[in-house]
């Protein structure tokens, strides 16, 4: 069995208090519903971090190597693959300087 550990009070707005409320599901305690959101933001705030580590890791990486795509290419790119979805074409993602398979 897992041993639990209390949270002090958590003071809300009463509108808050309400929309929690009303948000749990059938026989949900509020003590598990408050459990839920910490488990799912703690979680969240997890893959934020990861995701930015992983982005400055990229800027690293290619400050290192040099092969940078100008802003102007991607969003001109981009732009174009918008347009060609609307249009009703697929089209497929290349990368300047991508090695070929």
């Amino acid at each position: 069995m897992m041993k639990t550990d209390s949270f002090p009070f958590v003071h809300v707005e009463p509108e808050l208090s309400a929309a929690g409320k009303q948000s749990r599901q059938e026989g949900e305690t509020i003590s598990s519903f408050i459990g839920q959101a910490i488990r799912e933001n703690t979680a969240h705030l997890g893959h934020q971090r990861e995701f930015i580590a992983r982005g400055l890791a990229s800027r690293e990486n290619t400050k290192r190597s040099g092969n940078y795509v100008a802003a102007d290419a991607v969003m001109g790119r981009l732009k174009e693959m918008l347009a060609a979805e609307k249009a009703g074409a697929r089209t497929t993602i290349t990368r300047p300087n991508a090695p070929k398979c």
